[in-house]
């Protein structure tokens, strides 16, 4: 029997399990053999980026994450595509420009003209109006941080399916299961379907990550450094796994019309996920009892989040206390 058991083998189960080794601890892993989210997120990573929405705590929670990145990635050892280029913002209509410049000014970031957006990356569309350059966001590959952690946790991370949290031998257990955390804990937290695609072309028609309004749909472009460049997402209050016809031109039509170029890419990958959302979109992190702690409930910012929720989850499973920045978190309060 460990002394720690983690419910989950995606991005956020396992970066607490290395987090735990590395302080000495013993600890294995029940991966219930699906693909999470992380899986088919894009691996943004913009602490600010949505912050006219966002609650203050939580902008704290994402900022406080996004300056452990660094030091996270490099600590795997090994390439999982940290890149600090930074992300453009792009408006193509009028209407665009209008919905955009209340979140940049908000951001306090400077306008970009057409001209100076197009020598940052000359194949955007001529009809982009209005853009601003966030140098602060970083991306990472998702996939390939899970890869680096599995190999790190090796024998540790064992393909069970766990449908109750009695069958767990284990002094204390963490639950990191994504949306599955609702049937082990019944706590709310629901699917939010997301459709993705994957281009892949001649590497370096794009550098920056591109975060767009265009014709007022909603699309990103995350370029990878062998040719890849992720397109994303669709955002649906749907349990099932369909990938449809919809979702996928939607997406295609908001790329090409924001980089023409991407028309000769090969389409190599459409991919269905469902990212973790609570009542109020904020993650659930903390103790549930005296034996379970909960680390669930990310949503959107899964990748973001990553680092210093294993920072923190770590705090309390080997301390006992709560770092003060739980408590606008905690799951008890659903």
């Amino acid at each position: 029997m460990s002394d720690i058991a983690i419910i989950g083998g995606g991005i956020i189960g396992l970066a607490i399990a290395s987090r735990l080794v590395d302080r000495g601890a013993d600890v294995t892993v029940f991966d219930g053999g699906d693909e999470g989210a992380w899986h088919v997120a894009a691996g943004m990573l913009a602490p600010g980026g949505e912050s006219e929405h966002e609650d203050p705590r939580l902008i704290r929670l994402f900022e406080r994450s996004a300056e452990l990145w660094p030091g996270f990635a490099a600590g795997l050892g090994v390439d999982v595509g940290y890149d600090d280029t930074g992300t453009l913002g792009l408006a193509m209509t009028a209407d665009d420009v209008a919905e955009r410049s209340r979140l940049w000014s908000g951001q306090q970031l400077p306008l970009l003209r057409p001209s100076q957006l197009r020598e940052l990356e000359p194949a955007l569309s001529p009809r982009v109006r209005l853009g601003t350059l966030a140098r602060a966001e970083r991306q990472v590959d998702p996939r390939k941080v899970v890869a680096a952690l599995r190999d790190r946790l090796g024998s540790r991370v064992v393909t069970k399916r766990v449908d109750s949290l009695s069958d767990v031998e284990a002094q204390t257990v963490v639950v990191a299961a994504g949306c599955g955390t609702a049937a082990l804990t019944g706590l709310p937290v629901r699917p939010v379907k997301g459709q993705v695609l994957r281009l892949r072309g001649e590497p370096g028609l794009l550098r920056h990550v591109l975060d767009a309004a265009v014709d007022g749909r909603e699309v990103y472009l995350v370029p990878r450094a062998d040719g890849e460049i992720v397109v994303g997402a669709t955002q649906e209050e749907r349990t099932d796994r369909l990938i449809t016809a919809g979702g996928v031109h939607e997406l295609l039509r908001a790329a090409l019309d924001l980089v023409p170029a991407l028309a000769e890419f090969e389409l190599t990958e459409t991919t269905v996920g469902h990212r973790p959302g609570s009542p109020d979109n904020a993650p659930l992190l903390g103790r549930l009892d005296e034996r379970v702690i909960v680390a669930a409930g990310h949503f959107r910012n899964g990748i973001l989040l990553t680092p210093v929720t294993a920072e923190l989850v770590a705090d309390l499973v080997l301390n006992g206390e709560a770092d003060p920045m739980l408590a606008d978190f905690s799951p008890r309060r659903f």
